[in-house]
């Protein structure tokens, strides 16, 4: 029995076809996400061209396997963009890198830290509502619009036919003034921020059915992409620990009781439950800094030629080196702020006469990357940290570089086992699904669906 799953993501699309029953992917595709949008520095994109390439990856894959018995949709989180009357996109995305918030008042005061002091909810740029404000107050909200809600959402609308957007508790959370705890918008914090109650998406239950796909296959309300890709990492949810590291870097463990702990998030899991969640804005994104820093480095000595090829694989063949596990740099590896604070940037201490090497630098950057994560981690409750018998890594970023790997094992004290899975949002989309169909009983089983972790972490 095959059900179908899509994530959306920043920079990729990806689409599943999953056998249940074996607990194995069948078929995978994969293309990028080219939707940006110009002049926008990359925080903008184009929905219609987003529906284009899903549609074009839903098609094949429903070629490949035809009886698909349910289709879950993941994407990206916090972004929002505005439906029109007709349940059209009536402007682009704007995603979760979105800047207007940290842009200052009258008063001196980025928007987003004075909506958190007027509303007593922590909002962040780049969080839905907090976009809307700032839209609002340019006058910047196309006239057209009626409605607003995430791309993963407008994915099921547009799949479904609906003119109005429904969300699921996990993607309505990430847009800010929500209570989690009671699994709802809060219209007074709404309308500190001078957002009108009718901008307030519907929520529903998370497992029940939007709507047919071409008649025949059921389409469930979509979730956000960190709830997807715990589902399709983890085997054992109470007692397991995800790091999740590819153009960011998260944190993610669940809770059966709502808990609020300063630094982290609390967001909704479908089913029950939240996760608290520790969220870097840099992770892959300062790795992949360092590597374009060596190379402009060649380019200005040797020549563009020299320069063209990646060096990722050379940076791991200086990290082999082991030159670098003495008189270490220290870096912190902020280098696009942190939530709480938009405005910090990174920093290297410790630079002498005998560190100011490519190893040094390697091995800095790596375990300032891991240092943030951890943490997060030492802000968890004890009982939740207690709990945690089983750390598990996922994303790109952690899953092709075995010395940050190596990194993480020694940082947290554990083995590191990798998901066993590559495409892990898509997967969890799709057991969100396979829960939705009645085919698995809760979300909290699905994990004995997945194969076993991959093995050994190096």
């Amino acid at each position: 029995m095959i059900v179908i799953g899509l994530d959306i993501g920043t920079t990729s699309i990806c689409g599943v076809a999953l056998e249940l029953h074996e607990g194995r992917v069948v078929h995978v595709l994969t293309q990028p996400n080219d939707s940006s949008v110009g002049g926008t520095a990359g925080t903008e994109q184009d929905a219609e061209q987003i529906m284009r390439i899903v549609q074009r990856i839903l098609g094949e894959l429903l070629t490949l396997s035809p009886n698909a018995v349910g289709i879950g949709i993941a994407g990206q989180m916090h972004g929002i963009l505005y439906t029109g009357a007709d349940g059209h996109a009536v402007s682009p995305l704007y995603t979760w890198q979105d800047r207007r918030g940290l842009r200052p008042s009258s008063d001196g005061i980025a928007l987003a830290e004075r909506l958190t002091g007027a509303t007593g909810y922590p909002v962040y740029t780049g969080y839905g509502f907090v976009t809307h404000a700032a839209l609002l107050d340019q006058g910047e909200v196309p006239v057209r619009a009626t409605a607003l809600c995430t791309i993963a959402d407008y994915a099921v609308m547009r799949l479904t036919g609906r003119i109005a957007p429904v969300m699921d508790a996990s993607n309505a959370a990430s847009l800010g003034f929500f209570d989690v705890e009671r699994g709802r918008f809060n219209a007074d914090a709404l309308a500190a921020a001078g957002c009108t109650p009718d901008w307030m998406p519907q929520i529903h239950r998370s497992m029940s059915k939007v709507g047919d796909y071409l008649g025949r296959i059921p389409v469930f309300h979509a979730i956000g992409d960190n709830q997807a890709s715990i589902l399709g990492s983890v085997k054992e949810l109470p007692s397991s620990l995800l790091l999740n590291i590819g153009t960011g870097g998260q944190l993610s463990v669940f809770t059966e009781q709502f808990t609020a702990v300063r630094g982290l998030e609390t967001r909704p899991f479908p089913g029950g439950g939240y996760l608290l969640v520790g969220a870097s804005l840099a992770g892959g994104k300062a790795y992949a800094m360092l590597e374009r820093f060596f190379r402009a480095v060649i380019e200005a000595f040797v020549g563009p030629e020299a320069a063209a090829r990646e060096l990722y694989a050379a940076m791991e063949f200086l990290a082999d080196r082991k030159k670098a596990e003495k008189d270490k740099l220290i870096v912190h590896s902020q280098f696009y702020g942190t939530r709480e604070d938009p405005g910090r940037r990174a920093s290297i201490e410790g630079i002498g006469p005998s560190n100011l090497t490519p190893e040094h630098l390697i091995a800095g950057f790596l375990e300032g990357i891991m240092e943030e994560l951890y943490g997060f981690f030492a802000r968890l409750p004890g009982p939740v940290k207690d709990r945690v018998e089983t750390l598990i890594g996922s994303g790109n970023g952690i899953r092709k570089n075995r010395h940050l790997r190596s990194v993480c094992e020694k940082r947290f004290g554990m083995r590191l086992q990798l998901s066993a899975v590559e495409e892990e949002a898509a997967v969890g989309a799709a057991l969100h699904a396979a829960v939705g169909a009645g085919i698995a009983s809760d979300h909290m089983s699905v994990g004995g669906m997945l194969p076993e972790y991959a093995g050994k972490s190096s």
